[in-house]
């Protein structure tokens, strides 16, 4: 029986996984609003181009995922954590 990442590239699961790592990572120790909002319009740009069976698994369906500020950190966080047991297990 095949899960459902097995239908999405390896290669786009793990880029993904590195970029959102990687900006959660500046965005979850910034003091700097401006850094911040540049992290989310970065992230909002990025899955408007990504993988969309990718997306759809990552958002679980959620309208807008990651692309609405009052949500934002919490949605980077489960994507990161997500796209990492996909990336690794």
């Amino acid at each position: 029986m095949m899960n459902d990442n097995q239908m999405i590239p390896k290669d786009s699961i793990e880029t993904a996984y590195s970029f959102m790592h990687q900006k959660h990572r500046v965005y979850v120790h910034s003091t700097m609003d401006w850094q911040k909002d540049d992290i989310e319009i970065a992230i909002s740009s990025y899955v408007d181009g990504m993988n969309q069976e990718l997306y759809d698994l990552i958002s679980h369906g959620k309208p807008d995922f990651l692309r609405q500020h009052d949500r934002f950190e919490e949605e980077l966080t489960e994507a990161v954590e997500t796209l990492e047991k996909m990336a690794f297990n």
